[in-house]
């Protein structure tokens, strides 16, 4: 076969040594086990610790889904500092610290710092070394191993709205009226507040300049 035009030259590579470039993956059960390994003597080493951490109740973004609470990354200074929890103190003891995270509502801070009490109240902190306890140690903490491990399931995420049951609607509110045409109303008055004041400002002006 042969070329025309001013094309360019085909380079077909046919003798490669690809046997060489093969990757293999014979060490997977061997890394595997030293993976395990690893992560028990990490456990012994740090100790006894609760299962999960606690995180905190948040909002979700978005008007779709903002009557929702979810689990949060961790809890601000501002929540720590109301519930009296350094911050040193917060990641040695299972409670996770989010420095971007603000508190917008009163409502958030109060959820979230009734949280860290209820967990500070049923917090077991044992000793560094047996049978000597320091300050912030629990007294008698090898006999609760058992409420350690699982503190963090006791704390579940709040539901974020309480729904009414169903109800029959009383006179009261049949002789006020229809509450659709009451919420339409007022948003048309909110919305056109500043048109008509404008307005009524102007037929004023006008008044008192033809009195003159």
């Amino acid at each position: 076969m042969g070329f025309a035009h001013n094309n360019v030259l085909h380079r077909n590579h046919f003798r490669k040594d690809w046997q060489s470039r093969v990757k293999t993956w014979f060490d997977q059960a061997g890394k595997k086990h030293s993976r395990r390994a690893a992560r028990q003597a990490k456990a012994v080493k740090a100790g006894l610790r609760p299962v999960e951490l606690l995180r905190p109740a948040v909002r979700c973004p978005t008007k779709r889904y903002n009557t929702k609470l979810r689990a949060g990354r961790g809890f601000t200074a501002a929540e720590l500092k109301a519930a009296g929890i350094r911050r040193k103190e917060a990641l040695s003891i299972g409670i996770p610290v989010d420095h971007r995270r603000r508190n917008r509502s009163e409502e958030g801070l109060k959820v979230n710092t009734e949280r860290l009490e209820a967990y500070k109240q049923r917090l077991v902190v044992f000793p560094r070394k047996a049978g000597k306890a320091k300050k912030g140690d629990t007294e008698g903490a090898d006999a609760s191993v058992s409420s350690l491990r699982t503190l963090g399931a006791a704390f579940p995420i709040p539901s974020g709205t309480t729904v009414e049951a169903p109800r029959a609607i009383t006179a009261e509110e049949r002789a006020a009226g229809s509450q659709y045409v009451a919420l339409r109303t007022a948003r048309s008055n909110q919305r056109y507040a500043g048109i008509r004041a404008e307005r009524q400002r102007k037929k004023e002006e006008e008044e008192a300049n033809k009195k003159k």
